[in-house]
């Protein structure tokens, strides 16, 4: 199949050019500069030149695909939008699928799947009215899919390796956030990666959380990542507040409380997450 791909040059998309160029697909991939260009090359992609917002561009690549997989991170809710709709405008009948994020759910307070309420931190409040936008298309007979990964692990871990692993070793201390008692809703940047790949085959409209279904506590996760870089044991508890100052609004989404259920791609995609120990590969395992 012929696949049109945003953010190919960044940490999922990277993951899944591979992943969808294993299965057999061809991949042509945005890159914003020679760089993405070349990273995407020498992943097995056709580098396709132009940014997010070059919408003529964006409209032409997905009239010349099969599928489309929208990875890219947008500014703006308004940014994401215009780009999901100048590709779905191509795309036509031919699969689109979106990505979202789990911490839309907010604190689920226990295990929950897709039908659960949106309660967001103020950090990707605006995702709801996109990815309605999005699934709407259903019903003018698009196949419209959307994947909420959780929190990324292996790899180069980019979100946990900003906020933790590299201030930590700085500090020589690795943050958590309260008690450490909330939990973690990760996947494996490989198996996020495979899920995109099973989308392709998914009913139009459908929604999939990309959990990993071992939720961790992120006090256990950040004694896994100190004894990664060399503090074993060596963690410290912040304030919410004091959270915010060091890591500005995103200390909201790390402080969630999330469990998600892998149930819905396995049952529908027979999409198996293969990795089941994300301390041990936070703790630097492979």
């Amino acid at each position: 199949m012929k696949i049109f791909l945003t953010g190919g040059s960044g940490y999922i998309g990277k993951a899944t050019i591979g992943a969808l160029v294993r299965h057999g697909h061809t991949v042509a991939a945005l890159a914003r500069n020679d760089r993405a260009a070349e990273t995407v090359g020498a992943l097995g992609a056709i580098p396709v030149r132009g940014g997010l917002g070059d919408l003529g561009v964006l409209n032409a690549a997905a009239a010349r695909a099969e599928a489309v997989v929208h990875l890219a991170q947008a500014e703006t809710g308004d940014e994401d939008l215009a780009a999901a709709t100048a590709m779905q405008d191509a795309i036509g009948t031919g699969t689109y699928v979106h990505t979202g994020g789990t911490w839309v759910y907010g604190d689920t307070h226990g295990v929950v799947d897709e039908t659960a309420p949106w309660n967001p931190p103020s950090l990707v409040a605006w995702r709801k009215p996109v990815e309605e936008a999005v699934l709407r298309r259903a019903q003018q007979g698009g196949r419209p899919v959307v994947v909420q990964p959780g929190l990324l692990y292996g790899g180069e871990n980019r979100l946990i390796d900003i906020f933790y692993g590299t201030p930590g070793k700085e500090a020589g201390a690795v943050p958590y956030i309260g008690d450490g008692a909330n939990r973690w809703a990760l996947v494996h940047i490989d198996d996020i990666a495979e899920l995109y790949v099973a989308a392709l085959k998914a009913s139009p409209g459908a929604v999939y959380a990309g959990v990993g279904g071992v939720n961790p506590t992120a006090k256990e996760c950040s004694l896994a990542v100190a004894r990664a870089v060399g503090l074993d044991g060596e963690v410290v508890s912040l304030t919410l507040e004091q959270a915010r100052g060091q890591m500005g609004p995103i200390a909201d989404a790390f402080a969630l409380d999330q469990q998600l259920t892998p149930a819905r791609a396995e049952a529908e995609l027979g999409w198996i997450p293969a990795h089941t120990d994300p301390l041990a590969v936070l703790a630097g395992g492979e």
